[in-house]
């Protein structure tokens, strides 16, 4: 198996309201099929899909999909500056902001919001993983 992971699918209760939310984000709405809204990133795609339909899809009662998972979504920033700009344009599009911006004991810089359906979102800066030119991620400065 290759180290890439192509699609990230977040079951969200209204499709518009969170295609709103990433559109006031600044992300860009491709067109899209079979039910899904998707906005490309940068080597992955984010796909937004009805959240019954996705328990239906998995065979689970929908409500057994809810609350924290464990898992963040993390968006690296070029500046330490911009945390704080990004978090309050999270909470601007109907975020909730989790944790302010601040330092981080291992010397960057972060918060966290959810978006309206609870996807929790880690906004960082890393001075020892500087994005690439194209703005991908590179760990420890290596891709």
């Amino acid at each position: 198996m290759e180290q890439r992971v192509s699609l990230i699918t977040l079951g969200v209760a209204d499709m518009e309201r969170s295609a709103a939310f990433y559109e006031a984000l600044g992300w860009t709405r491709v067109e899209s099929q079979d039910g899904v809204i998707a906005f490309d990133l940068i080597g992955q795609t984010l796909g937004l899909y009805p959240k019954t339909a996705l328990a239906d899809e998995l065979g689970i009662d929908v409500e057994n999909i809810g609350g924290f998972s464990g898992i963040t979504f993390s968006h690296n920033l070029r500046e330490k500056s911009e945390v704080s700009v990004f978090l309050d344009r999270a909470e601007n599009a109907g975020g909730k902001i989790l944790k302010s911006a601040q330092d981080v004991f291992w010397g960057g810089h972060h918060g966290y919001f959810s978006d309206p359906d609870g996807h929790v979102w880690e906004i960082a800066h890393n001075p020892f993983s500087p994005l690439g030119p194209d703005g991908a991620f590179q760990w420890n400065g290596v891709q």
